[in-house]
């Protein structure tokens, strides 16, 4: 046989595809660089590394954050793209904007803010804590954490099922004085 003693090509990030063509709806997170493609609909919150790409038919609901986004049917919710955001002509996004390359192409509809950051990657990563961080650098417990998040007493966001902390808010909420 010719392929005895053959090891297998190493994957690539190319290679490494998903596609959703049906109704979803929850948390999707990548860890690992994958070619995320959406054309469906969906509805939650996207962490994605590598390529995620909306179809023309397409409609998400959700904050997404990732690496390059390519949107070409409806989004409703705010964007983080570490690298490059791109609207294609049949885009309609609703929402906030925060990347370091934004590339709108003639036709496409965007309504909301946008934030141009340098070097997004080391922001996001520097900036942004979870309970858990939040919990640890407080020297709190989770659940107190969690729960003064749940009232609106710690300033934070909800991106889906889980808490989003920014350090400087962070800092500046405990420099007033109001942990217990």
């Amino acid at each position: 046989m010719a392929l005895r003693g053959r090891r297998p090509p190493l994957e690539r990030e190319e290679d490494k595809t998903v596609e959703i063509n049906a109704q979803m709806q929850g948390s999707l997170t990548f860890k690992d660089p994958v070619n995320l493609k959406i054309n469906g609909e969906f509805n939650g919150s996207l962490e994605t590394k590598g390529t995620l790409a909306i179809g023309n038919r397409a409609f998400v609901e959700a904050n997404i954050t990732g690496d390059n986004i390519i949107i070409a049917g409806k989004v409703n919710g705010n964007i983080f793209a570490h690298k490059m955001l791109t609207l294609m002509p049949t885009a309609v996004l609703k929402g906030d904007i925060s990347t370091s390359k934004l590339n709108i192409v003639e036709g496409a509809i965007f309504q909301g803010k946008c934030q141009m950051i340098e070097n997004a990657s080391e922001t996001i990563d520097d900036n942004l804590l979870d309970i858990d961080e939040v919990a640890k650098y407080l020297e709190i417990d989770m659940d107190e954490i969690e729960a003064l998040a749940n009232s609106g007493k710690i300033p934070g966001k909800k991106s889906g099922n889980n808490w989003k902390f920014e350090r400087s808010q962070i800092d500046h909420w405990a420099a007033s004085g109001r942990i217990k």
